[in-house]
């Protein structure tokens, strides 16, 4: 069997050179899902997971754009349009300096798999620009935006690709190029997710992907007879994700210890209540403030400087920062201070050895795909209401959430049990290739 995945990712390389992320990604997979192929007839010989590896279209573009001062700028642009299989491409765009090639081919791997999981209709896609929205006026962003959204809309449509937020765009992006979109194709279309809600968006997107995180966790937890109640959470990123992390356990009745960005971490002894993760809200989207500033507030905290909260002793840890911000050292570290489980809020946060360091000790580990899947989910759901014509109440859309997030589990639990132990990795990874493959084989050849 080691051979067979040695052979597949020694091929997947030849064509990928130079792109870590993506094989990173390709390799995880690869490791559980190629012997389920290889034990069940109907999908070997089939090449189906090299089909799957390689993208049906790669869109780069220049994007050219004039700043403040008069002088003309010029960003990358790109879509990757992975897998159309069991709907049109779904998948966020981000705007950050790191965007590249391969992080991108990453992303949008992941995708086809998380979007599977959810059980909506939606294929696997990502993009984004290597433009940093940082530092940026409002007139700047709009207009880089614009000429972002001027070569995208040819790619694009609510039938076709229907991108997202992510890193780097949030609801100020997504308005911008909304609006783009609409004077360019003279027609007001659900083509984007995480809209206003006045016009279009649906209540709780920006919460799901953190809401979702802690939902599947929570489900963990009480599979193993237990849950988030009165446990300790050590959580990393000061973002969208982990502020709607922070805010679901603390309802849940977890305490909070820890936030971070990428100066440092706050550890805040007493925890982190709804009154104080307020304040970081505001610091973080209103000031654009860095989460140092918590401490002139609350003094009793503490912040460390150029370091990951994972030294934090804890129970519960979810990293929702950014991909492979948890290494091996950092994942003994957990282990040894009594972490019993973590969720992935970030796409790919834990390195492989991480990954190993989890389940060689059996700790309870929800890879991005199946744990922050939320986000992805209530975008389907903002499609079915532009769909629609229609709005959901907050209430019927969290419903709708926990429902998807349980199922999701359900799922993992389905392809990952093994000698008593969960491996919701593999679980993951199988549960959102079964879905698609059988797609890919109904559809023959394409």
């Amino acid at each position: 069997m080691d051979k067979i995945i040695k052979e597949f990712l020694n091929e997947v390389n030849k064509r990928n050179q130079n792109e870590p992320e993506f094989m990173q990604a390709v390799t995880e997979v690869a490791e559980t899902v190629i012997p389920y192929i290889v034990k069940n007839d109907f999908y070997y010989g089939q090449n189906i997971l090299m089909r799957m590896v390689e993208p049906e279209r790669v869109v780069s573009f220049r994007v050219a754009w004039i700043d403040d001062q008069e002088e003309i700028q010029v960003n990358r642009g790109y879509r990757i349009e992975m897998n159309s299989a069991i709907g049109p491409y779904k998948g966020g765009l981000r705007f950050h300096p790191s965007v590249n090639l391969s992080v991108l081919k990453f992303l949008a791997f992941e995708q086809i798999f998380k979007n599977s999981l959810t059980t909506l209709p939606m294929g696997g896609g990502k993009g984004g620009s290597d433009f940093n929205p940082k530092g940026r006026t409002d007139t700047e962003v709009m207009r880089f935006c614009q000429s972002f959204m001027t070569e995208l809309f040819r790619h694009i449509g609510p039938n076709r690709d229907i991108p997202a937020g992510d890193i780097g765009v949030g609801s100020r992006e997504i308005g911008y190029m909304f609006g783009q979109y609409k004077r360019l194709k003279n027609e007001f279309t659900g083509v984007l997710t995480g809209k206003g809600i006045s016009w279009g968006g649906s209540l709780i997107r920006p919460e799901a992907t953190g809401y979702g995180v802690v939902y599947f966790v929570q489900k963990m937890m009480e599979y193993n007879e237990t849950g988030l109640k009165g446990k300790k959470v050590v959580i990393s990123g000061s973002g969208n994700v982990a502020q709607y992390a922070a805010e679901k356990a603390i309802q849940l009745g977890s305490k909070v210890l820890t936030l971070s960005d990428s100066s440092g971490y706050i550890y805040d002894a007493e925890g982190i209540d709804e009154e104080k993760l307020a304040h970081v809200m505001q610091l973080k989207n209103i000031k654009r403030a860095r989460i140092s500033a918590y401490i002139e507030k609350y003094p009793k905290a503490k912040f460390v400087s150029e370091k990951s909260p994972w030294e934090v002793a804890c129970e519960v840890a979810l990293p929702c920062a950014t991909q492979n911000e948890l290494n091996e050292k950092d994942a003994a570290l957990l282990i040894s201070n009594g972490c019993v489980c973590v969720g992935e809020g970030a796409n790919m946060p834990s390195t492989p050895e991480a990954i190993h360091q989890f389940t060689n000790h059996k700790i309870l580990y929800a890879p991005g795909k199946a744990s922050n899947a939320g986000g992805v989910a209530v975008s389907g759901l903002e499609m079915a209401q532009n769909s629609l014509r229609y709005n959901w109440s907050r209430e019927e859309v969290d419903a709708k959430l926990q429902s998807i997030m349980a199922d999701i589990h359900k799922s993992c639990l389905d392809f990952g049990k093994e000698d008593g132990y969960v491996n919701y990795v593999k679980g993951a990874n199988i549960a959102g290739f079964v879905k698609v493959a059988d797609a890919m084989l109904a559809q023959g050849v394409v």
